[in-house]
């Protein structure tokens, strides 16, 4: 019991390392427009490798999704839209804002409402209990810290305007913006929790064929992973025609870009995947604990990037100490939510 606890543990760390650093290579992709980046990692991302994954760990796919019920996987594709949204313009928002800002604010957003939504829709009866009150009191502490994360951005564009010397945010984009953007992707991204408790009968009917319970979600992954794929990548052709940068992949000394947006998809779902095991050797306390622990690791290994690739550099100790509260505050307010999960 207590082997795996610890292995659970060890598993989700694993995780929120992998999660935190996925948007990473964007930096170093910069010949390539935005575009060109997000196009090549969304094709990996969702569409190579999960259906690769699911076809190698579930024998029995095709059988298991032809006996799937229309109704349920037309709400998990809906939902699987949703979240679409949310991945592409988190992929935005981080671009705009750098990873700091763009992961702090989204995964505050994300967090709260993706805990509040399932409660809403499934146990409304809750909200008037003890862990509904601690439920709120933990959204409350998050939008507090949401709030002085944006300030702080707000200082530090402030700050950059005055003639300091540029930190992640390229001349010419709008704070105000990106923020939009994290919002945004804030609230969409909640439609992942939705989509798999809508597509519960994917899972179910995985392990009633046979597969092992630790790989008895893939088919669901890969099936939420479809319109993800549509969303992104239409949205990055449309840009690719529109600023005609579809001339850059062939540009040189980019022949190991298609290496680096590749290592941010494996981060990605491989960390997704660390979550599932981790949690899932958690036993209860694996949507709780294991939850809080995972966003905190994701939010912290973000910042910790952010300051090692400078994004806070020529910003005043007035923005960094603002955005030192904003995270610690987050943090609180991820184990008050995940305690109340």
């Amino acid at each position: 019991m207590v082997e795996n606890w610890s292995s659970g543990i060890a598993l989700i760390i694993m995780s929120g390392i992998l999660q935190g650093s996925f948007a990473v290579p964007l930096k170093y992709t910069r010949k390539w427009s935005w575009e060109n980046t997000w196009l090549s990692y969304s094709l990996m991302a969702y569409l190579i490798l999960p259906w690769l994954i699911a076809f190698l760990t579930v024998p029995q796919l095709k059988e298991i999704l032809q006996q799937t019920s229309t109704a349920t996987l037309r709400g998990t594709i809906l939902f699987g839209f949703g979240w679409g949204l949310g991945c592409l313009t988190f992929g935005l928002g981080i671009d705009y804002l750098g990873m700091s800002l763009g992961f702090a604010i989204t995964l505050g957003l994300t967090a709260a409402i993706g805990t509040l939504i399932p409660l809403l829709v499934l146990s409304p009866e809750k909200l008037m209990s003890g862990q509904g009150a601690l439920l709120m009191a933990g959204i409350v502490t998050m939008l507090a810290g949401i709030s002085l994360c944006s300030w702080a951005g707000k200082l530090k564009e402030t700050e950059l305007k005055c003639g300091s010397e540029g930190a992640d945010q390229a001349p010419g984009r709008s704070y105000s913006l990106g923020l939009l953007f994290c919002i945004l992707s804030g609230v969409l991204s909640a439609c992942a929790n939705l989509g798999f408790a809508f597509g519960a009968e994917v899972t179910s009917l995985a392990t009633r064929w046979g597969t092992p319970q630790q790989y008895a979600s893939i088919p669901l992954w890969a099936v939420m992973m479809l319109p993800l794929f549509v969303c992104n990548v239409s949205f990055c052709l449309y840009l690719l025609m529109r600023r005609q940068s579809l001339a850059k992949f062939l540009l040189p000394r980019t022949r190991h870009y298609p290496f680096l947006t590749g290592s941010m998809a494996v981060m990605w779902l491989v960390g997704i995947f660390f979550y599932g095991f981790g949690a899932n050797k958690l036993g209860q306390t694996g949507s709780s604990i294991g939850w809080a622990i995972l966003m905190a690791v994701i939010v912290i290994v973000a910042n910790l990037w952010g300051l090692t690739t400078r994004e806070w550099r020529g910003t005043g100790l007035a923005a960094k100490r603002t955005m030192s509260a904003g995270l610690l505050v987050l943090v609180v307010a991820i184990f008050i939510i995940g305690e109340a999960r």
